[in-house]
Parts: structure tokens; C-alpha cells; sequence
């Protein structure tokens, strides 16, 4: 067994580490050197916010989490909910939140349980054989009270006066150097949910280089298909091709050869681009594209590279593709554009308005078939995307939509939009799912259907957004990656997901995470990680192109990633190239017999 705490944290500067990050369910595991903190000490387990009959969001946060065993092998969680700031709530007063979880990375929120009239302090629970019931215990400013919950799923239960034992709501005296730690419970916890929150909740290492002990080989040509499987701290691995060193080798003469050789690893300074935020990069027809929202000019811009392979893209020359003065319906805030292929013809996604913020929507554009994409005259006119009937797709000036991505799943094409009311009230970004009709990709074929709200406090810090989704297509998984947050230092990146068969137009055949995956805290110096893309290479491997802030304040500024798949086949974005390819393991040596 192993033993887990469970806390929040002190809230720093609000660029940083706003109320509605620390005060959220934090995980550290007990080591034999004291607690070392999961996730990078980042929240795992949110309050969700409650909705109005207008539709906004009312934000909320949590203290004093506690877990506990469920008599059906999982455990429940209990909290204080609290405001957005994380003071007391009005809706929840006398009352906790409720839910489970099997493995403390997955929560299910069940909902919140009376308890009195009075404001919850803290809360501690536990089973009872004797009364085949949870025994919950509480603090209120009238001192500690207790409560028989008989069903945990339904929240059913009736107060007690009395319970053997009597009341036991106690907070641990636990020391830790963990950042803004506010410890709140120890649980014991089996080692294989140990070692599964270690795998999920810190980011693969590369431990081992393995090389075949010895090949044989024909000729030159058969060394190059010689790989080095990398193996990671989570078990996991990625075959990586080396550079070997054959200059010594006669392959006219039979034998067995020693030959060293160097893990091919291509190196991103962060960033590949400053004041390019949204980036996106498509493979088409043996050539590379990457294209932009372009910060430098105030999003009037869209221009566009091409290049032979991705490093070279970084340095590749820029062609106009689009400006805002071009054509009349099409004016400034020129956003977050996409390549997509549909039935084999290459189309851009991007954001546009006449002028005004509040008339920004989403367009498309088309290369000519036979064209260039680097030719500013083989793209069609951007129209706007309609729905099935040709009528607009939102109310312009009171609705924006934006962010629009595209992908075929299961034989059939999909979009994923941001849409967001402001008239007559400001709901906030939700994101919405269509069928696209691929024969006329600027037409929806089903109606949209809400697929997420900002309703955890990463998702609705500073504002309330969900925005810029990407398909992610893993085996029989689809991976929906999108942001949230305001577009600052405090941006962050998560993911939804679904299994094959399941229909993607119902909002609860999806599994939307709890946490977010790319965060200021994974990797050091950037900060406001989001709106990211994926582009598969030539080997196969998968790329994350993202903006990040270098700086607080800084531009947002374009970079790129090797995604890696943990060993549970889910998407890994924050690892760096250092964690990627071990530099002390870069170098590697085999035999070959040729033959």
C-alpha cells in the first residue's frame, strides 16, 4: 500500500496561480524522502460551476477535500464548494460536494450533499459495518455534527445524534516542502493506483536506448532502417532513427562490422516564430505548410511557408496569403487558421470579420484543384460557413464563431467550432459539434450540438472559454485537444475524448478530462501553452504545434513538439527534448553482418 495526500494550495499572483487554480484538489504521493507532488503541483479533481437559465456560468472552487473507500472497490471525494474565489458559496451553504473516482484521475461529480443550515467547515467520512452506512462527520460554527448517508449515489441519509466513536473530523499535521501546500487528507491507496498516478500524473522520462545486438545487412541502404527503440520511465516506447556512421564499411566484403552511431533527434528552439500565435503545419503533396494568426500586425495578415521537412519550415520565407484589405466583407482579426484535406482538396479554416469584433465568424477557403498553396491566386475567396439550409450560422453581432477545425472520423467529415453569445447575455466560448458536408465543405449537414462549457475553474479563468480544438486520431480513439482560459499567462490546453462506434452528436458519448494536460507549469519559461495542432511526418510521428508566451507579458510566440504516447496510448504534450532522448543515451553502437 502506499499513502497519498490529498490538499490545495495558497494562491499566487493571478497570472500565476489564480484562486480559481489552487483552490481545486491537488495529489502528492509519500515517498521514503517525504510527499513529492503529482501534476506539477497543479489541480486534478475541479469544482464544476453551475448554470443559470440564461445560460452563464457561475464559477466555483473547493477546500478541505477529503477521500474515503466505497464499499464498491472505488472511493468518494467530499469538499467544501466554495465561490470563485474561494469564499463562501451561497448555493452551497450547509452543504458538500459529492463524487467518486475509481483511480484518482478520473471524477465523476455526483452533486451536493445537505448536511445543515449552517456553513461547512470540514468534513471527514467513513463506512460502518455496524450501520451499513457512511458515517459523516462535520464542523459548523455549532461544532461537529453527524450524518447516516445510506445511499452514496443518490446522496440519500438522515442526521444522528449519536454514533459510536462520535464525531471525527480531523485535518493531518502532515510536513511538506510542497509549494502552498494546505494539506486536508492522507488515504492509503493500493501500489498499482499508486503507480498508475505516477505514470499519468508525471511526464515520461527516457531511461534506456536499446539497439539490436547484431543485423545483417545487404547493403548501405539496409543500415538506415536500423532504429533505436527509446524506453521511457512509464514503460512506455518510440522507435527513433540513428544516425549511423558508415564510412568505414566495405560492403562488397562479407564480415561482421561494429558501427556507432547518434539517436536522430531534430532540435525547436522555443519559439520557432514570435508573435505567431495558433500555428498550424500541414503535410500535402511531399511538402510541409505552416501558417499562423499574426499578432505582429494586429491579426490583419495570413502568411503562409513551405518547406521540405518541418525544421525547415522554422527558417522558411513567409508568402502573403490573405489580407484584410483585400476584399470587402473580409477586414481585420484574421484568426487561427487551418489546413484541412476533404475528399482530397486542401481547404483553409480561419476566423474573419467585416471589421468589428462582434461580427468575427468562421470562413473557408479553397486551393484550386492543381494549385499551389504558396500562390496566393490558387485560393478561392473566403465564404462563410453556413448551415445545412444556407441560413447564417450565428446572429452576426451578437454571436461569434471562430476557431473552427475540421476531421473525418469513421467515413464521415466532422467540425469543431468556439461559438460565443454576447447579446443578450455574455454565456461565454462553448464549443459545438456538426457533420460537415464534404461535398460542399462551407455547408453543415446535421445541426450544431453544444459539445463543452467552460465549467472548470481552468476553463473559465479570467473568462469563461473553450476554444481552438484539433482532432487527434489514435488507433480506435479519437482525441479532441482544445484551450481554455483567457488568452494569457494562465491559457491552458485539454482534452476530450471518444471511443469508435459511439455517436460523436451526443454530448455524452464524450470523456471530457478533468484537468488540463498543457499548462504554464509543465514546461519552464513558457507560459499561456494553448491553441495547438498536430502534423504526422514522414516516420509517422506526431507533432504538437502551440503558442506559448516566453515571458509573463511576452508576445505569443509559435513552438513545436514531439507528442508522445504514455504506455496507456494517451497523448503525452509536454515533453521536452531533454526527457524525450536522454543526452547521455544519444549515442549508441551495434553490430552488422553483411552479407
Amino acid at each position: 500500500m502506499k499513502t497519498i495526500l490529498l490538499y490545495t494550495r495558497e494562491p499566487l499572483d493571478s497570472a500565476i496561480y489564480d484562486p480559481k487554480l489552487a483552490y481545486s484538489m491537488h495529489i502528492a504521493l509519500k515517498t521514503e524522502s517525504g510527499y513529492t507532488a503529482l501534476n506539477h503541483n497543479s489541480g486534478v479533481f475541479f469544482a464544476k460551476a453551475t448554470e443559470n437559465a440564461d445560460g452563464t456560468l457561475n464559477s466555483k472552487t473547493l477546500r478541505s477535500p477529503i477521500a474515503f473507500k466505497l464499499t464498491d472497490g472505488g472511493y468518494g471525494i467530499m469538499a467544501v464548494r466554495t465561490n470563485e474565489i474561494g469564499n463562501t458559496d451561497n448555493e452551497s451553504i450547509g452543504s458538500v460536494l459529492v463524487a467518486r473516482t475509481d483511480d484518482f484521475i478520473s471524477y465523476t461529480e455526483i452533486g451536493l450533499l445537505k448536511l445543515s443550515d449552517s456553513e461547512i467547515q470540514a468534513v471527514s467520512c467513513k463506512y460502518c459495518e455496524n450501520g451499513k452506512a457512511y458515517k459523516v462527520c462535520y464542523t459548523t460554527e455549532d461544532g461537529c455534527k453527524i450524518f447516516k448517508l445510506t445511499d452514496f449515489d443518490s446522496l440519500s441519509g438522515v442526521p444522528v445524534d449519536s454514533c459510536p466513536g462520535g464525531c471525527e473530523v480531523t485535518v493531518p499535521e502532515v510536513s511538506c516542502d510542497i509549494e502552498g501546500a494546505r494539506p486536508s487528507c492522507e488515504i492509503e491507496v493500493s501500489d498499482e493506483i499508486a503507480d498508475r498516478l505516477v505514470k499519468k500524473l508525471t511526464t515520461p522520462v527516457n531511461v534506456e536506448m536499446r539497439v539490436p545486438a547484431e543485423t545483417d545487412v545487404k547493403c548501405a541502404g539496409c543500415v538506415g532502417k536500423i532504429t533505436a527503440t527509446a524506453v521511457y520511465s512509464d514503460g512506455s516506447t518510440d522507435e527513433k532513427r540513428v544516425d549511423w556512421d558508415i564510412s568505414g564499411i566495405d560492403f562488397n566484403k562479407p564480415g561482421k562490422y561494429e558501427i556507432c552511431g547518434r539517436v536522430h533527434q531534430d532540435h525547436f528552439e522555443f519559439p520557432i516564430a514570435t508573435n505567431r500565435a495558433d500555428p498550424c503545419v500541414a503535410r500535402w503533396h511531399g511538402k510541409y505548410y505552416f501558417i499562423a494568426t499574426n499578432d505582429a500586425d494586429g491579426n490583419h495578415t495570413l502568411y503562409i511557408r513551405c518547406a521540405d521537412s518541418i525544421p525547415e519550415l522554422v527558417n522558411a520565407p513567409e508568402t502573403l496569403l490573405l489580407d484584410s484589405n483585400t476584399y470587402e466583407d473580409i477586414g481585420g482579426l484574421l484568426w487561427a487558421p487551418e489546413f484541412h484535406e476533404i475528399n482530397g482538396r486542401l481547404y483553409i479554416f480561419h476566423a474573419a470579420t467585416p471589421g468589428e469584433f462582434f461580427r468575427e465568424e468562421s470562413h473557408i477557403m479553397e486551393l484550386r484543384e492543381g494549385g499551389d498553396p504558396m500562390v496566393r491566386s490558387d485560393w478561392s475567396r473566403p465564404q462563410r460557413i453556413v448551415k445545412a439550409d444556407g441560413s447564417e450560422l450565428c446572429e452576426a453581432g451578437k454571436v461569434i464563431t471562430l476557431d473552427m477545425t475540421c476531421f473525418e472520423w469513421q467515413g464521415e467529415y466532422y467540425v469543431i467550432w468556439s461559438q460565443r453569445q454576447f447579446l443578450p447575455v455574455d454565456q461565454g466560448a462553448w464549443l459545438y459539434i456538426a457533420k460537415l458536408n464534404p461535398d460542399h465543405p462551407r455547408r453543415l449537414l446535421t445541426e450544431p450540438v453544444v459539445l463543452s462549457k467552460p465549467d472548470y475553474g481552468w476553463a473559465n479563468n479570467h473568462t469563461f472559454v473553450d476554444e481552438g480544438p484539433f482532432s487527434l486520431i489514435r488507433g480506435d480513439k479519437l482525441w479532441i485537444s482544445f484551450s481554455s482560459a483567457a488568452v494569457d499567462s494562465t491559457y491552458v490546453v485539454s482534452f476530450l475524448s471518444i471511443d469508435k462506434g459511439k455517436d460523436l452528436l451526443v454530448r455524452e458519448n464524450w470523456t471530457k478530462a478533468n484537468f488540463p494536460s498543457m499548462t504554464s507549469r509543465c514546461v519552464e519559461g513558457e507560459f499561456g501553452t494553448g491553441h495547438n495542432a498536430y502534423v504526422i511526418d514522414e516516420d509517422g510521428k506526431v507533432w504538437n504545434t502551440y503558442h506559448a508566451r516566453p515571458g509573463i507579458d511576452a508576445p505569443r510566440s509559435s513552438g513545436i513538439r514531439r507528442v508522445h504516447f504514455n504506455v496507456y496510448g494517451e497523448p503525452v504534450l509536454d515533453m521536452t527534448e531533454e526527457m524525450d532522448i536522454k543526452p547521455e543515451l544519444k549515442d549508441v553502437k551495434t553490430i552488422i553482418n553483411v552479407k
